[in-house]
């Protein structure tokens, strides 16, 4: 029987001088593409993608792509083939525990005829088994799905996942304990996906900024053949608040006074996250001055921040004939000028 000579480099389309580094991105870049979960109706899809797969596991392992560099197209004439160590016997499976499976092809005559089979069997008729499930589209560790390597030999643990944890300012600040429902992608019983729900509890640290990451271990993505779930990473958003605004740590308060407030000074109520304070406005004080209250800001023991409360003198929108009177017996007795153009 003919066997058709495959170049594993044109395949990942990598130089032959490519590095491992090199070989990988390109590997998971286009089993990205072609992952035939994303392509249901493409049935090429699971053709090229299981091609890509065949070229990593060669080019991925150093002795055999050593003996398949040596090989090169002409390989039938006359070369005695030895297989590299360790690919005697051995088992790969791709996908996740309970995940969907699909009788399959492996590899290519070329593949078995150069580095041997041994690849456990399923289904009937001598037909490699693969199983594919897990989070449908999500890559992990350097060798592409679930895990280093590609293809795995025994258990492996699941690949992290992510999420957005919304919380309101007071959530942030004060912290603590906070039941969150996430949506997930899971396999039903009838092997097809379908999307679910969890519902977790989840330790809010006292004072967590933005964009802060809060790590739930193992309730990531389900490991392979029993192999340890990974673990889901939180990232924070704190909603919009109708008094405050942050910059980093810092809470920003806008705080209105009366012309005779700012003039004169006064000491008025001011709201924080930790309940309202009285302060102390200076006399002569104008609008866009920053009075700061220590610690009353975001962020963990000894990176807490401030609140900064910008003072915004305001004026009434109407007066009466005796507060007019007044307003302008006021400007007749100041010398007081605010443009010195």
């Amino acid at each position: 029987m003919s066997v058709e000579y495959k170049d594993y480099y044109k395949l990942l389309g990598v130089s032959k001088t490519a590095s491992q580094d090199e070989i990988s991105k390109a590997f998971k870049k286009l089993a990205r593409k072609h992952h035939p979960d994303l392509h249901p109706d493409e049935p090429e899809a699971e053709k090229k993608f299981k091609e890509f797969n065949e070229a990593y596991e060669v080019l991925k392992d150093p002795e055999k792509r050593k003996l398949y560099d040596s090989l090169g197209p002409n390989w039938q004439d006359g070369q005695n083939f030895r297989r590299p160590p360790g690919a005697e016997g051995a088992q790969y499976h791709f996908g996740g525990a309970g995940g969907q499976q699909f009788d399959a092809g492996a590899f290519s005559d070329f593949f078995e005829t150069v580095f041997g089979g041994g690849f456990s069997q399923g289904g009937g008729g001598g037909r490699t088994r693969f199983e594919r499930g897990g989070t449908f589209g999500d890559f992990g560790g350097a060798g592409g799905f679930g895990g280093a390597g590609g293809y795995s030999r025994g258990p492996a643990r699941g690949t992290d996942a992510n999420a957005t944890l919304e919380l309101t300012l007071e959530e942030a600040y004060r912290g603590g304990a906070k039941s969150i429902t996430l949506q997930e992608q899971a396999i039903g019983p009838d092997g097809s996906p379908r999307l679910g729900t969890k519902t977790l509890s989840v330790n809010i640290p006292a004072g967590v900024r933005e964009g802060g990451k809060i790590r739930l271990s193992g309730q990531g993505n389900p490991g392979r053949s029993g192999g340890q779930a990974g673990d889901l990473y939180l990232k924070v958003k704190i909603l919009p608040h109708a008094l405050f605004k942050l910059e980093e740590g810092n809470v920003i308060l806008d705080l209105p006074l009366t012309p005779w407030e700012a003039a004169l000074g006064a000491k008025v109520r001011v709201p924080t996250l930790d309940g309202a304070v009285e302060m102390h406005i200076p006399a002569g004080s104008s609008s866009g001055r920053k009075l700061r209250l220590a610690g009353k800001g975001l962020g963990g023991r000894g990176q807490r921040g401030d609140q900064l409360v910008r003072l915004m003198v305001a004026v009434p929108p109407s007066v009466t004939d005796e507060e007019r009177a007044l307003w302008e017996q006021l400007a007749a007795a100041s010398d007081f000028s605010p443009r010195s153009f």
